[in-house]
């Protein structure tokens, strides 16, 4: 089945915050309920995995179009965002995961 085809089916039949992984670890599918001014929708999440296979956040970031991703892709690159982190990571203590992953059905992108 297309890609395209996979995604109309999945949000005109899938339940209100269904999840749907993809083959791109770290990123999955949202359906996002109807609301009063909005038809059902569909959102990206992107929560990278961690080594020991489970999402590195508790919340990853929604992105619903390309204006978004472009936003995040130059807050991403930019140079004093990388210089923040650094910082960041001499102040702050190592932090511990713990957790096992969970298998579920994958959507091939």
């Amino acid at each position: 089945m297309e890609l395209a085809e996979t995604l109309r089916t999945f949000i005109e039949e899938g339940a209100d915050w269904e999840r749907k992984q993809t083959s791109v670890k770290g990123v999955s599918l949202i359906r996002l309920p109807a609301t009063k001014n909005r038809a059902a929708s569909l959102a990206i999440d992107i929560n990278p995995l961690g080594s020991n296979g489970l999402p590195m956040k508790k919340k990853g970031i929604m992105i619903m179009n390309s204006a978004e991703i472009a936003a995040f892709r130059a807050a991403f690159n930019n140079e004093k965002v990388d210089s923040l982190v650094a910082a960041l990571e001499e102040v702050l203590p190592e932090r511990k995961t713990a957790g096992t992953p969970a298998k579920s059905d994958v959507l091939q992108i």
